[in-house]
């Protein structure tokens, strides 16, 4: 990757023009011709192709995996609508790297096509039983997995019991998982590996829960198959990528590239991931993949110390109306917040990794956080409460009150969402809806100013944890002062403790 130069007037990317992209933009050096799919991947979005489909991309730059393309694919109608921008390009992609004293611009090509979305998934169905496909990726974000409080499979919820009465045509990824394998089971094929790329603790056990809680709904012994036969590698995904909007279009076109779907990316990924491919898998570990079977560890320290230290910001941020995370950071009251939970509150209930001890991932957090070229929004990061306070917040909460360790720092955090969760900030702007249970989190969150008790008892999120004390007398106490007193005076009398 080279630093940006004036550019001329930009190049509408597609195939046809990569030989007259500005000089100094890397783009493929293999003929995309050649390319034939072996990814199926679901959920295209910025995430997928800054860090799975450039993995891929570093390969085929070295004339490998060119039988490992990608196949774009969806479930929701949104997913259409990306599809026709990826395909109007040939399905290229320009990341730009946004370091703190640097940018810096590349073209992708790693993915061959984009299949139909549809709603009976017809096209992704006979895409995935095409026995050349031997991997299937998702990117469905951390809610979509199909989880119940307790984090198991929730064979009651709507669409899964949809799936399970109409196997042929179903709904969700899973469903249409279920139905690719059955195919392939009957049709005499071997099984393709479901891979999770999703900040999920053990997204690898969530996935094998998912497609075989679904499958035993409709078809037991093809349940019992795909037990045995399909594999769900456990992996820890990690590049801190920002939602694409008009600046970055804009700061395309300034390399002197036409992308309608661009996507900015911090200079940094990790990819680390467990050795369980049924049907094989390109040789990642020479584009620097992780292949390691302390998987669980490193999905632990990423997902305790990045994901939750997330949430320690961003409700904060977004009622504060600081507009992004690096912002947070500049904030002396809110960093200060964010380093006395993390060091007394997460990092205890951290383990090292091999060649990396929890207090040393902290001080690299904190320096990617504080990049002020990524402008990472607190609203993105807050979005999905429901799912990310549940999976990253809740966890660490229950560990501490396990080992009778003080819980004011995370209380206050569950106080911050639940404030937020009101819809206004401290200004008295309106926070637009921002959580698939808006609804009801934003009725729970005005009733809990009257009566904390009341957020508590959501229990698809919470739990017992209404019943837990110590974070219960906390939680009401900080979201007191907050409706009282406001953010920072909150903030601040915690940091005085």
């Amino acid at each position: 990757m080279t630093q940006a130069a004036p550019a001329p007037r930009p190049v509408k990317l597609c195939n046809a023009t990569l030989a007259e992209l500005p000089a100094g933009i890397e783009r493929p050096r293999y003929d995309r011709a050649r390319l034939r799919p072996g990814i199926v991947h679901i959920g295209v979005g910025n995430f997928h192709r800054a860090h799975q489909a450039w993995y891929l991309h570093r390969l085929m730059q070295e004339g490998a995996a060119l039988d490992w393309a990608i196949l774009g694919a969806g479930v929701r109608a949104a997913d259409a609508a990306m599809r026709e921008k990826l395909l109007a390009q040939d399905c290229l992609t320009t990341l730009i790297e946004l370091a703190p004293d640097h940018r810096s611009a590349e073209v992708i090509g790693a993915m061959s096509g984009f299949l139909p979305v549809q709603s009976d998934n017809a096209a992704l169905i006979a895409a995935m039983a095409d026995p050349a496909i031997r991997i299937v990726s998702l990117t469905v974000t951390e809610g979509g997995y199909f989880t119940d409080a307790a984090g198991g499979f929730d064979a009651g919820h709507p669409d899964i019991r949809h799936d399970a009465a109409s196997p042929d045509t179903p709904r969700t990824a899973f469903g249409a998982i279920v139905a690719a394998l059955a195919r392939r089971r009957a049709a005499g094929h071997g099984p393709f590996t479901v891979m999770s790329c999703d900040n999920l603790r053990g997204n690898g056990a969530v996935t094998r829960a998912t497609v075989t809680g679904l499958a035993q709904l409709s078809d037991p012994v093809l349940a019992g198959w795909i037990e045995a036969n399909v594999t769900f590698p456990n992996a820890m995904v990690d590049c801190i990528v920002p939602a694409t909007g008009p600046e970055e279009i804009a700061l395309a076109r300034a390399f002197g590239i036409d992308d309608a779907a661009p996507v900015t990316h911090e200079n940094y990924r990790q990819w680390v991931m467990e050795e369980a491919f049924c049907a094989g898998r390109p040789e990642w570990e020479r584009a620097g993949v992780t292949i390691s079977a302390d998987v669980h560890g490193w999905e632990t320290m990423k997902i305790r110390i990045l994901n939750a230290g997330h949430q320690v910001l961003a409700n904060a941020g977004e009622l504060l109306s600081i507009p992004t995370i690096a912002d947070c950071m500049a904030d002396s009251t809110l960093s200060a917040f964010f380093g006395r939970v993390e060091r007394e509150e997460i990092v205890p209930h951290v383990r090292p990794v091999e060649g990396m001890t929890p207090e040393d991932y902290l001080g690299l957090i904190i320096r990617r956080f504080s990049n002020p070229a990524i402008r990472d929004t607190t609203r993105r990061v807050a979005f999905d409460g429901s799912s990310r306070h549940r999976g990253f917040v809740l966890p660490i909460l229950r560990d501490r009150l396990a080992a009778g360790g003080d819980v004011r720092g995370l209380a206050l955090v569950e106080a911050l969402w639940a404030r937020m969760c009101a819809g206004t900030r401290e200004d008295g702007s309106e926070i637009a809806p921002n959580d698939p249970q808006w609804q009801a989190l934003n009725a729970a969150a005005l009733a809990a100013r009257a009566d904390p008790s009341a957020w508590l008892e959501q229990r698809s999120i919470y739990g017992d944890l209404a019943a837990a004390r110590p974070f219960a007398e906390a939680f009401g106490l900080w979201l007191g002062m907050l409706w009282q007193k406001g953010v920072r005076a909150t903030l601040e009398a915690y940091l005085k403790q």
